[in-house]
């Protein structure tokens, strides 16, 4: 792969990030209400908007999707792998997430709330490597 030939830009992946909220036994999850995966569990998180620090885009997605304010903590990890998303390559960054208030699902979140993690048994595209993550946390 190359630089486009007539503006000199390198193709690029889009960046998301993911919140890895962890309230003592339990990880918050929203049901994801659109696609890809509608109706699946998954981690609260989205796209980072153009000029937006990924720190910043997680802790507002978090806002948006679960209506709860929290801190970063730490980087989980990053998955990139190209087909790991059906809209293109994405390219996300997971943050372990200090939060503790009742979620209220928004934005594109169809329901959001504490599970116990070792009953989260099926997660949304690779949400579960990031939830295996954190069970030895």
């Amino acid at each position: 792969m190359s630089a486009c030939d007539v503006c000199g830009q390198w193709p690029q992946p889009s960046l998301a990030v993911d919140a890895v909220a962890i309230r003592g036994d339990e990880v918050l999850l929203i049901r994801r209400g659109r696609e890809p995966w509608k109706g699946m569990l998954a981690f609260p998180g989205g796209f980072v908007d153009s000029g937006e620090d990924p720190e910043d885009a997680v802790i507002r997605e978090l806002k948006e999707e679960c209506g709860i304010d929290g801190k970063v903590v730490r980087l989980l990890c990053v998955n990139g792998s190209p087909e790991r998303d059906p809209r293109g390559h994405v390219v996300s960054i997971a943050y372990l997430i200090a939060a503790f208030d009742e979620p209220t699902a928004g934005d594109d979140a169809a329901s959001a709330e504490w599970h116990k993690i070792a009953e989260v048994e099926e997660l949304a595209g690779d949400h579960m490597s990031m939830l295996d993550k954190i069970k030895n946390f």
